[in-house]
């Protein structure tokens, strides 16, 4: 039954797709935009070298480059994905690599506005840091929000300090917190980034974070599973204390997804349950699937056990 769950749709989990169906009327397709900011912990002003696992090499797509003008990458991300999706009614502007509110106002005004301008475009998704927003840019997104779909997707990564200091974030999660709350006050749809299987962390912390993650005023999750690139700090870490890390098999990984999901809170919409790099980032044999491969064998494993998003929520562990 289309009713069965509080979602509104027949899929075992609150779908990103479905929900950006019901609300545009269609698909809407994302377009990378990479601007030519940095983070607090890459200039100094918090750290060098960033987050140990961060190269954004290893998912900018080709078109994306910011010697190239906003107005120029979303006309050749258009053309990238017109192939591939020829049924998108509208894009979302997606600025993507590294913190993207790290500047002066003006000068995100100026680079927002110019996205929002081009013909077909509904919104914007920042993608950026909790210690990388204030009042000022929030009211501004604020007030932006009232006109078009505007999403800040924070990286959160993790909800345990000790784990924050390791791969060198540079904040606590007491800001994730702060950051998350200010912008769902103001009415502003507000995104999370976790990664799951960072050193130290056990699959018990991973299922006490879910239910952490859960009381928070999230509209959207993504998930990625630890993915140790080749050109990082944590790459280096890997190769010379591999005992360090627990690296998830595929099977492995989506029967934890599947606990994941099922203690999550029904409300939050799920964009992304893994994460893809290109093969020439990734040393880990057996995760040369798809996206979409990874997909399909998550809600066939989802309806085999007949389980769904939230079925354990607020059970206590």
């Amino acid at each position: 039954m289309v009713n069965m769950y509080p979602w509104q749709h027949k899929r075992r989990f609150n779908a990103y797709a479905e929900y950006i169906r019901n609300r545009f009327g269609g698909r809407i397709q994302k377009l990378a935009i990479d601007a030519g900011f940095t983070c607090p912990n890459r200039d100094g002003t918090k750290g060098r070298g960033g987050c140990t696992y961060c190269l954004n090499d290893a998912f900018n797509p080709s078109y994306c480059t910011s010697e190239k003008p906003v107005r120029q990458q979303i006309e050749e991300g258009i053309e990238f994905h017109r192939t591939r999706y020829r049924r998108s009614i509208g894009y979302l502007a997606y600025f993507q690599p590294y913190s993207n509110t790290y500047a002066p106002l003006e000068k995100l005004r100026s680079l927002y506005e110019e996205a929002l301008s081009y013909p077909g475009v509904k919104g914007i998704v920042l993608g950026t840091r909790p210690d990388c927003v204030n009042e000022q840019i929030l009211d501004y997104l604020a007030e932006l929000s009232r006109k078009y779909y505007v999403v800040i997707e924070f990286g959160i990564e993790s909800c345990y300090d000790r784990t924050l200091q390791v791969i060198n974030r540079g904040h606590d999660f007491e800001t994730t917190v702060n950051a998350i709350e200010k912008s769902a006050e103001r009415g502003i749809n507000t995104g999370g980034h976790i990664i799951i299987g960072l050193p130290g962390e056990t699959e018990d912390d991973i299922l006490k974070e879910v239910q952490i993650i859960s009381e928070l005023p999230l509209n959207t999750i993504k998930f990625h599973h630890l993915q140790i690139i080749k050109g990082t700090k944590m790459g280096d870490e890997f190769e010379n204390n591999p005992e360090r890390f627990k690296i998830f098999e595929p099977d492995e990984y989506l029967d934890l997804m599947v606990r994941i999901m099922e203690r999550l809170n029904p409300s939050i919409v799920v964009e992304r349950i893994a994460g893809e790099v290109p093969l020439t980032f990734n040393p880990h044999p057996g995760w040369e699937f798809r996206y979409d491969q990874i997909l399909v064998k998550f809600e066939k494993l989802l309806e085999e056990r007949n389980t769904w998003q939230g079925r354990l929520y607020n059970v206590k562990m």
